[in-house]
């Protein structure tokens, strides 16, 4: 492999923060990928339903567009925490198939019960004829980079990844998630009765941590304009250390880091950790007097079951910027080039504050403006 996973991250997580502190301009949504010229464009909204998995080993799909026989298909490969985890998975997945919905192409799905699941299900939906193989997830990042030395002449794309230098038949797709993680952190200190707010993740990688930062800056933002001396529990920025669980599977490991968070007096907590976080959700439920932040999509949806302890959810729109790259595979003007989502174009984003007394609409506004203005820094 012409690259070490190493220096990916290290690539990756530089840029991310140039483009999140320091207000470097970023593409903006493109009308589906790879046109990022620029201007305003207005998302697809795609709610994140229950998934029904099917029981077969390989999906059968379209045999192709390319030569003007058969349907195109895109052809998702899910990371660990199964394809209805309501969260990454199928934030995914829900996008794909709001596609197929509209257009005329056709979707699938391969779920990774672990990484080494990753290159077989690369590999089995190459064979199958996909058009367009999405890897969904940042530990797919050198399973998707061998399938696509191995495969100059089939186009992929990966979730939470961006390779330096790029491969010509690989989009990366990645997200100024620290942006939205902080109006969360503001959203929390706001609502917290303790003085005290929590977050965890699953692996302590970029595409998690990103959220984490994002939140502590969000409360230190809130503390500074406030007067306040609201705490965090569960992250330090400047050490890149904190609360994971190691998984993104357990909900018992979720439902413990959780329960010791609120032992330890937080109110608001954020698990970045996919369906383990649904376990930290059920124990704040059964307890009471917290909330739960969402990630990747509004947790008052695809958890509706939790709605009544859910502040705010962190988006991550990915299944928007598939839902787009679904598109132009169906219309035969699908290519490949880097997308970063921003609070700018709309790729990241907040849900609605719920389950609050109070009114922070306002200040949230000017928070978004003064973030993609460059003005307020929002992670390390």
């Amino acid at each position: 492999m012409r690259r070490l996973l190493t220096i990916l991250v290290a690539v990756w997580v530089i840029g991310s923060i140039i483009l999140a502190a320091c207000g470097t301009p970023v593409p903006a949504v493109p009308q589906g990928p790879p046109d990022v010229s620029g201007g305003d464009v207005d998302l697809p909204d795609v709610d994140v339903p229950d998934v029904e998995v099917p029981d077969v080993e390989v999906p059968a799909v379209g045999d192709g567009g390319d030569d003007g026989e058969g349907v195109p298909s895109v052809c998702e490969v899910t990371d660990v925490g199964g394809i209805d985890d309501k969260s990454f998975n199928a934030t995914a997945w829900a996008g794909l198939q709001r596609a197929e919905a509209d257009f005329d192409v056709t979707v699938a799905f391969l779920e990774s019960q672990q990484q080494t699941d990753y290159e077989v299900n690369i590999n089995a939906f190459i064979e199958e004829g996909c058009d367009l193989v999405v890897g969904v997830g940042f530990l797919m990042g050198d399973a998707v980079a061998a399938a696509a030395e191995a495969n100059p002449d089939q186009n992929f794309a990966i979730i939470d990844f961006a390779y330096d230098p790029a491969y010509d038949n690989v989009a990366g797709i990645v997200f100024g998630i620290d942006q939205a993680g902080f109006l969360a952190g503001y959203a929390a200190a706001a609502a917290t009765q303790t003085g005290t707010v929590g977050t965890f993740g699953g692996i302590n990688i970029p595409p998690v941590t990103q959220f984490m930062d994002g939140y502590v800056y969000g409360v230190r933002y809130y503390n500074d304009q406030n007067g306040t001396d609201v705490s965090v529990l569960g992250w330090d920025p400047e050490a890149q250390d904190g609360l994971f669980t190691g998984n993104f599977e357990s909900l018992d490991d979720g439902r413990t880091l959780g329960e010791s968070l609120m032992d330890e007096g937080a109110d608001v907590i954020m698990p970045v950790a996919g369906p383990v976080g649904l376990g930290t959700a059920a124990a704040i439920q059964e307890r009471g007097n917290a909330w739960i932040i969402g990630v990747d999509t509004d947790w008052t949806v695809s958890a509706s079951e939790y709605a009544d302890i859910v502040l705010t959810s962190v988006l991550k729109r990915m299944d928007s910027v598939l839902y787009l790259m679904a598109r132009d595979v169906a219309n035969g003007t699908y290519a490949t080039e880097l997308f970063v989502g921003t609070l700018d174009n709309e790729g990241v984003g907040i849900a609605p504050v719920t389950n609050f007394d109070g009114d922070i609409s306002a200040e949230l506004a000017a928070i978004v403006d003064g973030i993609i203005a460059g003005d307020i820094q929002t992670a390390p």
